[in-house]
């Protein structure tokens, strides 16, 4: 990279609780799928945790 060059700005990171009436529609749609995005990820946590915990009780009982 050439100093010369300018740095890719980073995507704009989706903010709880921001004023939404500064949004477009565009902007808005891109939230919802970015909020969805983060949704199904910590959904998938979480499952990875319980079947984690699961397993550990089972371990356990025996």
């Amino acid at each position: 990279m050439d100093w010369d060059e300018p740095k890719p700005r980073p995507a704009k990171a989706v903010t709880l609780g921001e004023d939404l009436r500064t949004l477009s529609v565009s902007e808005l749609e891109h939230r919802l799928v970015e909020l969805a995005r983060e949704t199904d990820r910590v959904r998938a946590e979480i499952q990875a945790k319980k079947t984690h915990e699961a397993a550990a009780a089972a371990v356990f009982k025996t």
